[in-house]
């Protein structure tokens, strides 16, 4: 019997021996299960982080290339999106800000003077071109208007055959035009959402001004406006198909000067026949009081404007850039004109 209990005992210790084994190696297979398991996983997680990238980077580009027709009537293709852009007008330059790219300028004009970041950009030159500088900076676009390209095509030239794209911008004419200005830059640097986005933006507080204007101003209630964008002895005003006559028309009020077109050069005895309400300058960055300017003239002091102290001064750049902040230069003048209604 000792001898049975001994083999019985030998036979159960080795079952069990044999099951504690199984027991072990079943585990150890489990555990590199759940690792190659978590390995795939990892793999797949980096798989799809990696199609992610290429898929961002595809969206990046979507839309590229593109063919853009220009203010000057030319189609201009971009093969890729502009990685460095160069400008030579303070709007294009305020657009390019406005659309999220401004991180892209390489250069900009002497006069780029907003938003602050611009001034810290090199200066490639104004209505004369530093085509030296340009060709060092190599942008991928640059931004020009017609006279650029009216004087200075054998230039235009030599960046286009640099790999250099131009495009001339516009948009001085009308809030239209600026409307299309600012389209334009957006299709040329893959930023068409954000170009709709500040059009609609513009054109909604536009329409919100003339609707204030409507319901408010009547043609008994209309005043008469004298915008003066240069101080004596050479004094201009502004007619029709400026923005500053659409701004005074936007808000019902009547341009003194509105006989005329463009920039117009008129002598004071025909400025002082207008008796205008109101005085507006625009020269107060470089003319240390405007309002002394206009009262210390001979004859002026007889003048509704002048008389009634409402001379004001308003920023030059909001009022004739074709860019996002031309908005602003209008619900300025109509907080001016109109304080009543629109403060």
């Amino acid at each position: 019997m000792k001898r049975l209990y001994n083999r019985t005992f030998a036979m159960t210790a080795l079952s069990v021996s044999a099951l504690l084994l199984v027991s072990a190696c079943g585990n150890e297979l489990d555990e590199e299960n759940e690792a190659a398991g978590t390995n795939d996983e990892a793999n797949n997680a980096e798989e799809a982080e990696g199609n992610g990238n290429a898929d961002n980077a595809d969206a990046e580009s979507e839309g590229f290339p593109v063919t853009v027709t220009d203010s000057a009537g030319e189609e201009v293709t971009i093969d890729e999106e502009p990685e460095a852009i160069a400008s030579l007008l303070p709007s294009s330059t305020e657009i390019l800000y406005d659309l999220g790219v401004g991180d892209k300028l390489v250069g900009v004009s002497e006069f780029c003077n907003y938003p602050q970041e611009a001034a810290e950009i090199e200066t490639i030159g104004a209505q004369e071109i530093d085509a030296e500088r340009i060709l060092s900076l190599e942008p991928d676009v640059l931004f020009i208007q017609n006279y650029h390209q009216d004087n200075y095509g054998d230039m235009i030239d030599e960046f286009n055959d640099a790999g250099i794209e131009t495009l001339v911008v516009e948009g001085a004419g009308s809030f239209d035009e600026a409307y299309d200005a600012i389209e334009t830059i957006g299709e040329a640097t893959g930023t068409e959402d954000e170009a709709a986005e500040t059009v609609a933006d513009m054109q909604a507080r536009m329409n919100e001004l003339a609707e204030k204007a409507d319901d408010e101003i009547g043609d008994e209630d209309m005043v008469d406006v004298w915008v003066e964008v240069a101080p004596s002895p050479d004094i201009f005003t502004v007619g029709q198909e400026t923005f500053m006559h659409e701004m005074l028309e936007t808000i019902n009020a009547q341009n003194a000067a509105e006989e005329h077109e463009g920039w117009v050069d008129l002598t004071e005895e025909e400025m002082v026949s207008l008796d205008p309400d109101v005085i507006i300058t625009t020269y107060g960055s470089y003319v240390e009081d405007p309002v002394e300017e206009v009262t210390s003239r001979d004859g002026w002091e007889s003048i509704p404007a002048v008389e009634n102290e409402r001379i004001y001064s308003v920023d030059e750049d909001v009022v004739s850039r074709p860019g996002p902040r031309l908005v602003e230069g209008a619900e300025a003048l109509a907080e001016k004109i109109y304080p009543d209604v629109f403060e």
